[in-house]
């Protein structure tokens, strides 16, 4: 048999497999950072030849396989175990990522309070906090239990031995990118180091059915820090979101091979640690008054839950050259278009003023269910016409002007009920033009 042929000399990108012939800082292909390496160090440079199959390995017949369901441990935080999708599986590994200052590490505190408040032992190792530094946090927070044993550690060999000593039957690591690997010459965070730690930590969860949490970081633009790998390797990635200067946090998975995605757990941020909001709907709404202008309610679906959001805009003439457009909470593309559709089909002269859109409570829209009443409250603001008093508003918006329908309407509308507001506008009415006019209150008579 012919020898294998070696491959050419250069460099190839362990992201996406692009090659070059000389080594780059970013790959030209994908844009990843310190990912290109020579062919050496990117894998073997032969063939691997197949080697035989053991019987107890052979691969079956799907059908032939037994349909084991996981089995999930609650946490005793139901947000967080809504989120999970009923609580933490044994084995698996999780990716809980979020912009410093948020309450990853508090949450993670309290989830490991609670398992450990069941006698089990809970192992978690700060490799950015000394332990004195996590105790007067546990301590500030009530999470002092006599199992939740804790590591000031950045060395990945010495996290392994407190894993053997331990013997923990849940593992916390905060956070990855601030362990390192000696068999790695990198420094901490770098991709190289990312992937070494991220593939021994899950390689022991897996080996020892040990279900692990793993804090990541992320980058200016909210992407978890690393290579994309990361994301990959682990079973569950969920993201924590909130206004550091509002108290309120969601927690939202983007990842999870045991339950649904885009599931939300609803917390506050208080003095006490996080506390579970299991009503974020009586949560936006608490503060609801007398009807003004620039304010409509609608029912925005976040997973498997519906959850009524106060949406406000405020309309602002102004003489700068070029008006502009401010939102918090929803997109700011969606709102330009909206003013368009207004603009065309319900001749509002927007020109020469600012538009300012928020939603209440740090909430984040992202789906166009939500297109209805953010075009309500635009007209509100600039008519000075406040809406109904228990009016929501829910719908789709078009470019022609017309109202689609939207998903799990019914689910909408009965939370809505549920919370007091009984005057539902939605698609029904086919038109922009029909639901703003039967959304608001007729114009005040002039002179008043």
């Amino acid at each position: 048999m012919a020898a294998p042929r070696p491959r050419p000399p250069g460099y190839v990108c362990t992201e996406c497999g692009a090659t070059s012939a000389k080594w780059l800082g970013r790959c030209t292909e994908c844009g990843s950072w310190g990912t290109v390496v020579e062919r050496s160090a990117a894998g073997p440079a032969n063939r691997v030849d197949a080697a035989a199959v053991p019987d107890d390995r052979r691969a079956v017949p799907i059908t032939k396989l037994a349909s084991d369901h996981a089995v999930y441990w609650p946490t005793g935080i139901g947000e967080f175990d809504r989120v999970l999708g009923g609580g933490i599986v044994p084995g698996a590994a999780m990716l809980l990522s979020g912009e410093p200052g948020v309450g990853k590490s508090t949450l993670l505190l309290e989830l490991a309070a609670r398992i450990a408040s069941t006698g089990a032992r809970v192992l978690y190792v700060s490799a950015e906090e000394s332990t004195s530094q996590v105790r007067l946090r546990a301590e500030r927070t009530g999470a002092l239990q006599p199992t939740l044993y804790l590591a000031s550690e950045s060395d990945l060999a010495t996290i392994l031995g407190h894993i053997e000593q331990v013997d923990p039957m849940l593992f916390i690591a905060d956070s990855i990118q601030t362990i390192a690997s000696a068999d790695v010459s990198s420094l901490a965070g770098q991709p190289s180091q990312v992937r070494e730690v991220a593939s021994a930590l899950i390689r022991i969860a897996k080996d020892r059915n040990l279900p692990t949490v793993i804090i990541g970081h992320v980058t200016k633009d909210g992407q978890v820090a690393g290579p994309r790998l990361l994301e990959h390797l682990v079973d569950v990635v969920a993201h924590v979101e909130g206004d550091r200067q509002t108290s309120l946090r969601f927690v939202r998975t983007l990842k999870n091979r045991y339950g649904a995605t885009d599931e939300v757990g609803c917390f506050e941020m208080t003095g006490d640690g996080m506390t579970e909001v299991a009503d974020p709907s009586s949560l936006f709404l608490a503060q609801r008054g007398a009807p003004v202008s620039g304010t409509c309610v609608t029912v925005a679906l976040e997973g498997r839950r519906a959850m009524a959001v106060e949406i406000q805009a405020l309309v602002v003439k102004t003489s700068a050259p070029n008006p502009r457009t401010v939102t918090n909470g929803v997109d700011s593309s969606r709102v330009a278009m909206l003013v368009a559709v207004l603009q065309q089909r319900l001749s509002l002269n927007f020109a020469g003023h600012d538009v300012y859109v928020s939603t209440m409570g740090g909430m984040r829209l992202v789906e166009p269910g939500a297109d209805l009443a953010i075009a309500t409250a635009l007209a509100s603001a600039l008519m000075n016409r406040p809406a109904k008093p228990r009016s929501v508003v829910i719908g789709e918006v078009s470019l022609v002007g017309e109202i689609r329908p939207v998903t799990q309407q019914r689910m909408r509308e009965a939370e809505a009920t549920r919370v007091g507001l009984t005057d539902v506008v939605d698609a029904s009415l086919e038109t922009v033009h029909a639901a703003i006019g039967r959304a608001l209150l007729p114009a005040a008579p002039r002179g008043e």
